[in-house]
């Protein structure tokens, strides 16, 4: 079973300011930043117990190649994404959003 996927707005807005930050390094990198997110998240929809549960029942699973992490809920059917966070940022960023 692949579960759906869906970004609360707050989770949207880490996605394009990580995006614009990339791509202002170096043209290209934001869309290598995206495509790797878009394979964390495939993961994660088929296999959403894949990522550790880090504070009640929020979940992370880390980002490949980008020091990034999606934090999300999982529910009957859909995986809510709260988060895309850097992993320097501080933790009361993600558990204010569990």
């Amino acid at each position: 079973m692949t579960y759906r996927v869906e970004f609360r707005p707050e989770a949207s807005v880490d996605v394009a300011e990580a995006f614009s930050w990339y791509e202002a390094r170096r043209a290209g990198l934001g869309a290598e930043f995206a495509a790797e997110l878009e394979h964390t998240l495939g993961l994660v929809a088929t296999m959403p117990g894949m990522g550790r549960v880090v504070y009640r029942t929020l979940r992370r699973a880390s980002v490949r190649r980008f020091p990034f992490a999606v934090y999300y809920v999982l529910s009957a059917d859909l995986i809510e994404v709260r988060a895309v966070l850097h992993g320097s940022r501080h933790p009361r960023t993600w558990q204010r959003r569990a």
